[in-house]
């Protein structure tokens, strides 16, 4: 059986060795055990031999556990070293071939175009991915009941012909007319009244501000949940964002919604242009920034005004000016001056609201009440020279011409298109895309639907990786999306707005809130989300699964770690809160 074995193996069959100790001659060799030593009449079990263990240091054979000597002949006389094998395939000398034919039939159906497995999953996973872009980077955030087009692209562009710049939810809500009428009315009975009667007056005019703004804040909430034109409603918010008011002035508290729905929903789809006009006359813009008593120390009024009392004399408000050019057109360190600035307040003047400017009185034939009105009495007269440009115009005519000139910059095209490449796509927007959606401001004449387009066809703007973090205001939204709530009186937005660090229409400053990740990814930011998450689950209807909710919400990014974390929750609406806070739902 040794031949044999050695022969089998490639071996060349060697001599045999003579038995020692007087033992069996060559049939020892072919048993299974050893025979006993001769003269020693003892047997012992020996070891089964380890792969390349040698003996003591002369090359010799193993110590004998029988006999504790070293190289008992008698032991290891029969034994012969056995040959290192070499491990086969499997398939033997033909697997390199086979691999081969493997490699060729993959390439030749590549060249084909037919799909390999491998080939198939990518695609279908990229896909997803591309879906969940759509769906939560320039939307907000998928719904458990929305069908997924299998067009993301042609899904975003498509919402420009489907948009209501005036959804149910807002229809019913008071314009800024109505409003105010209202405070003109109740401000007027503060001032008319003395003691507690004057105190309550006060503070029922604070309340009746505040409760307008809340129910403003929840049809705001549910226009977005229930908008079949998530993209633009995203739009409507960059927008009411970039030209913001805050609502922490009490005058301007009843007029936020209104702002929004007059001044940015009706010209989300426009030019770029008329939605600057639009916001700069609106009364919220007006009473923010002061503009309704900025009066030009030239005017007509000032020079009446000075003449009667020399130390009352009314002066000139640059807050609009210059937020105009900082923040609403050109941006910050563009090359204007603080001369600039004072030239252009000169040319706002006269801009301003009925019944909510100087006096506060609405006289015979000015118009309702908060309609915007050009008073030519307060306006400071003469030519203005802004960034060397001279506008000689008369009257209103030359803040138009002004606003007008400041729209199609081209420093206003880099800062909207920088603008909108760090909301949609990074904190750090990539340079070439901000030079495409700049070009595409400037050739169009700011006509806005033709930059969504550039942005929507933009390669940066499908990078796979989940580079924004939601804003506060956004993860609401896209939570209750998530979970199908679609009324948001339930909560209150406003008040949940407030806890979670982002109040609806106060960011404290014209430059609205941050855009970037390092604003709102504070540790006890995230708890605040944690809890509120909570919340959200237990108001929740029907028992909603959230293992199978997360592949919808979250299509081609669902991570497996999340996944498992999701499956082993011990209730279903632990597993939904999970889901809201989980790294992959909180950027978009």
């Amino acid at each position: 059986m040794a031949a044999r074995r050695g022969a089998a193996s490639g071996e060349r069959p060697g001599p045999r060795r003579a038995p020692a100790h007087g033992g069996p001659g060559p049939a020892s060799t072919l048993s299974p055990r050893p025979a006993p030593h001769g003269g020693g009449n003892h047997a012992h079990a020996q070891a089964p031999a380890r792969r390349g263990a040698r003996g003591p240091a002369g090359g010799g054979p193993a110590s004998c556990t029988a006999h504790a000597r070293p190289g008992c002949a008698g032991c290891h006389a029969g034994a012969r070293p056995r040959r290192r094998q070499r491990r086969t395939h499997p398939l033997g000398g033909k697997h390199r071939r086979f691999r081969c034919w493997i490699a060729a039939a993959r390439a030749l159906a590549a060249a084909r175009g037919v799909d390999t497995p491998a080939a198939a999953i990518a695609r279908t996973r990229e896909a997803a991915m591309t879906i969940a872009i759509a769906l939560n980077r320039f939307g907000l955030g998928a719904r458990p009941d929305e069908t997924l087009s299998r067009d993301p692209k042609g899904f975003l562009l498509d919402q420009f012909g489907r948009y209501e710049a005036l959804p149910p939810a807002w229809a019913t809500l008071p314009g800024s007319q109505a409003i105010a009428a209202g405070y003109i009315a109740e401000r007027q009975e503060v001032r008319s009244t003395q003691g507690d009667a004057k105190q309550r007056a006060r503070i029922d005019l604070r309340k009746d501000g505040r409760d307008i703004l809340r129910v403003a804040a929840n049809a705001r909430a549910v226009s977005a949940l229930t908008t079949p034109t998530p993209f633009v409603e995203r739009l409507v918010h960059f927008w009411s964002n970039h030209f913001a008011i805050s609502a922490d002035k009490q005058t301007v508290i009843p007029f936020a919604g209104a702002f929004e729905a007059e001044a940015i929903r009706p010209h989300v789809l426009g030019r770029f242009e008329d939605m600057l006009l639009a916001v700069e006359r609106h009364p919220a813009m007006q009473l923010f920034l002061d503009q309704a008593q900025s009066v030009g120390p030239g005017s007509a009024f000032a020079r009446r005004a000075t003449s009667r009392d020399p130390k009352k004399a009314p002066g000139l408000n640059e807050n609009l000016a210059r937020e105009i050019m900082e923040l609403h057109t050109l941006g910050a360190r563009t090359g204007y001056t603080q001369a600039d600035i004072t030239e252009f307040a000169r040319a706002l003047t006269g801009w301003s609201s009925v019944g909510l400017g100087r006096g506060g009185k609405v006289r015979a034939g000015a118009g309702d009440p908060g309609s915007f009105v050009f008073r030519p009495m307060l306006h400071e007269p003469g030519t203005r020279t802004i960034m060397g440009r001279s506008y000689a115009q008369q009257g209103e005519g030359q803040p138009l011409a002004i606003l007008g000139e400041l729209a199609a910059a081209h420093s206003t095209a880099d800062h909207i298109a920088t603008k909108l490449a760090r909301h949609f796509v990074a904190d750090e927007p990539p340079p070439a895309l901000v030079a495409r959606l700049s070009a595409a401001f400037r050739e169009s004449s700011g006509d806005l639907p033709a930059v969504y387009r550039a942005l929507v066809v933009a390669p940066e703007s499908w990078a796979p990786t989940l580079a924004k973090f939601k804003t506060p205001w956004e993860w609401l939204i896209s939570s209750m999306r998530g979970l199908g709530m679609s009324d948001a009186n339930e909560i209150q937005v406003a008040g949940v707005m407030q806890q979670l660090g982002q109040p609806v229409w106060r960011p404290g400053s014209p430059a609205g809130f941050d855009d970037v990740a390092a604003s709102w990814a504070a540790p006890d930011a995230l708890v605040r989300r944690v809890e509120m998450a909570q919340r959200l689950t237990v108001r929740a209807t029907g028992a909603i699964d959230p293992r199978e909710l997360a592949p919808k919400l979250l299509p081609g990014n669902l991570a497996p770690a999340t996944a498992q974390a999701i499956a082993r929750a011990e209730s279903l609406p632990t597993g939904l809160a999970l889901l809201l806070v989980s790294p992959e739902f909180l950027r978009r």
